[in-house]
């Protein structure tokens, strides 16, 4: 990405932010490296870099001079120097991590039961939350982030049917997420949390444009362009779950007909198993996806299509197995150096590390608007919140 500073008196926060990102994205690396990068001055930078230092954020190591002189103090993230909160919630429970800076899953904890209660659900995770947090007291939480499935604000399809949250319609989830935790807030919908998450952490980390294809409950997308997730105008981009797959298939929730994630979604595979068995699941599924591949690469034409999500190891790798040989589509070119599928890094974990980069990205990644309106006193960097 080209991350560019700003010489203006009020980007400072901005600032600090583009320096953290280009620090995250080529570390180690040194400061005259990142000067050029984001084109500040070395000295704007070594100003930023100790201030970074003195809050633990960012630490710096030297390697052992080989001639005349000391060699430059290569940069990195520091794992411990900051931490957020993650949680995925879906129709079968939810979870919630407390994750450092290089995606490290710390300290966990789950309720693993359905609740159509919004209100007790949000209880729950600032119960859990603060547990996580009392486990390992004094250190620097970012905020929270929340992963729940989609679509948002959409009448005929948000919070309807088996892969939804049914019952949280209307429910202020940001708000009370920030209120029973304590922290600043971030929601999104849970493909494109585990996409993001995939892009700080996983196998996206490799490529500049890719797909994501998240097996959750239900089924959806997001594609990363440039290290930005595409939404759409109202942030509901990647609902490929509800594109219509079968001519006069199984009515969907939605209310239109075949549409995919009826068939191809973990959801799918429990209720379809119980009639026709896993290995023909797999049959049925198994063209289904390769059909969905075939659409995306000719719609976005990414380096790579990384699957993932809730699916079982077993489970994914037999689906997989069975999409090759793939068919032909605008990805199918002589020498190309990525495969055209690629497994994701993260397996059950995707929404739950992906839920917790909101948080930190919201700190590490340059945007404009967020960190304006916040303003220098509620910078989170500068005014973290801490477990008692």
């Amino acid at each position: 990405m080209g991350l560019k500073g700003t010489n203006q008196e009020f980007g400072r926060p901005y600032n600090r932010r583009i320096v953290l990102e280009t620090i995250r994205l080529h570390g180690p690396i040194a400061r005259g490296d990142i000067a050029r990068r984001v084109g500040l001055t070395v000295q704007t930078v070594s100003n930023i870099i100790r201030e970074l230092e003195d809050m633990d954020i960012v630490a710096g190591s030297r390697d052992q001079p080989k001639g005349r002189g000391y060699p430059a103090t290569s940069l990195m993230i520091n794992p411990g120097g900051g931490y957020a909160v993650g949680v995925n919630v879906t129709p079968l429970g939810l979870e919630v991590a407390l994750v450092n800076l290089a995606g490290q899953v710390v300290s966990r904890a789950a309720r693993r039961r359905r609740s159509r209660n919004p209100g007790s659900a949000m209880r729950e995770i600032g119960a859990l939350a603060g547990k996580l947090r009392q486990r390992h007291p004094g250190r620097r939480v970012l905020g929270i982030g929340l992963a729940m499935p989609g679509p948002f604000d959409v009448e005929s399809m948000s919070f309807v049917g088996p892969t939804t949250l049914e019952g949280w319609k209307g429910f202020p989830v940001q708000q009370r997420l920030a209120e029973v935790s304590g922290l600043p807030a971030f929601i999104e919908v849970d493909h494109a949390a585990a996409a993001l998450g995939e892009q700080l952490y996983g196998a996206g980390q490799g490529f500049h444009d890719f797909y994501y294809l998240y097996f959750g409950v239900g089924l959806g997308g997001c594609m990363v362009q440039d290290g930005q997730a595409l939404r759409g105008t109202f942030g509901n981009a990647g609902e490929i779950g509800h594109l219509p797959a079968v001519a006069g298939g199984e009515l969907c929730p939605c209310g239109n007909s075949g549409c995919l994630e009826r068939y191809l979604s973990l959801e799918a595979f429990k209720r379809r198993a119980l009639i026709i068995g896993a290995a023909g699941w797999l049959d049925e599924a198994a063209p289904l996806l390769r059909a969905a591949i075939i659409t995306i690469e000719n719609l976005f034409d990414p380096e790579t299509i990384i699957v993932g999500g809730l699916t079982g190891g077993n489970v994914m790798a037999q689906l997989l197995d069975r999409l090759e040989p793939l068919p032909n589509s605008v990805s199918q070119r002589h020498g190309r150096k990525a495969a055209r599928i690629t497994r994701a890094a993260d397996g059950p974990d995707a929404v739950l590390r992906g839920a917790a980069s909101l948080a930190i990205a919201g700190v590490l990644s340059p945007r404009f608007g967020t960190m304006f309106a916040q303003g220098e006193a509620r910078d989170p960097l500068l005014n973290p919140v801490k477990a008692a």
